[in-house]
């Protein structure tokens, strides 16, 4: 199949310190063709939510490395891939891109435990579109730097061109920063991250703003 020339841009992305899971092989986790994968299930979701109108564009920080960095797929691990598929009605040919036991994130299970009471077209996505690490210690977190923050706004700004969303939720407060920094035509709602005691936060403001009530997560 075809890839779409913005899935081209994302996985022509280079730093250091940084994986890029569309171009980047993992010898520890990833299957032998795993950016291959990855870019074709990321493009497949894209050539989805054109075909409607999109809802809006959830917007984290950064892949984690056990969450994107894996699935290619952001907020999303490998035990929601399934997930993810299903809501753009897709059964994700290339299949899952890591080998082993599937693992689990935290943030992810807090965001699909929500997004199972929503049937909005949902795009989800990353001001930082790889995932960035300590350097020498690949399976770390870090929040990205001034000039990959630059690099993941200008390909965020292609998305929201490219899907034209109603409007950008943005996933904690660097989202937030960012996603006012470079959106003026779209209504941006600001909600609190998941990670360190924000759950529940996030959890009573995703349920106000899609209006259901809200009810105990069961994270794993």
């Amino acid at each position: 199949m075809k890839i779409h020339p913005f899935v081209k841009a994302v996985a022509s992305l280079r730093f250091e310190d940084c994986f890029n899971p569309y171009s980047d092989r993992c010898a520890v986790h990833d299957c032998f063709d795993a950016p291959r994968r990855r870019t074709i299930n990321l493009s497949e979701m894209l050539r989805c939510a054109l075909e409607e109108p999109v809802d809006a564009i959830w917007i984290g920080r950064d892949l984690g490395y056990r969450g994107g960095r894996r699935t290619g797929l952001a907020l999303t691990d490998d035990v929601h891939m399934s997930n993810h598929a299903k809501r753009w009605n897709l059964e994700l040919a290339a299949g899952r891109p890591t080998i082993g036991n599937a693992v689990a994130e935290r943030t992810a299970a807090v965001i699909w435990n929500m997004l199972e009471h929503i049937d909005a077209r949902i795009f989800l996505w990353n001001v930082f579109p790889l995932h960035p690490h300590e350097s020498g210690d690949p399976f770390t977190n870090r929040q990205h730097n001034a000039r990959e923050r630059r690099a993941g706004e200008e390909i965020l700004s292609m998305l929201i061109e490219l899907l034209r969303p109603s409007r950008i939720v943005a996933i904690g407060n660097d989202a937030a920063v960012a996603a006012h920094r470079i959106i003026s035509t779209v209504p941006i709602v600001c909600v609190r991250h998941p990670s360190y005691g924000g759950q529940t936060q996030f959890q009573n403001q995703i349920s106000e703003l899609y209006g259901y009530r809200s009810g105990s997560l069961s994270l794993f």
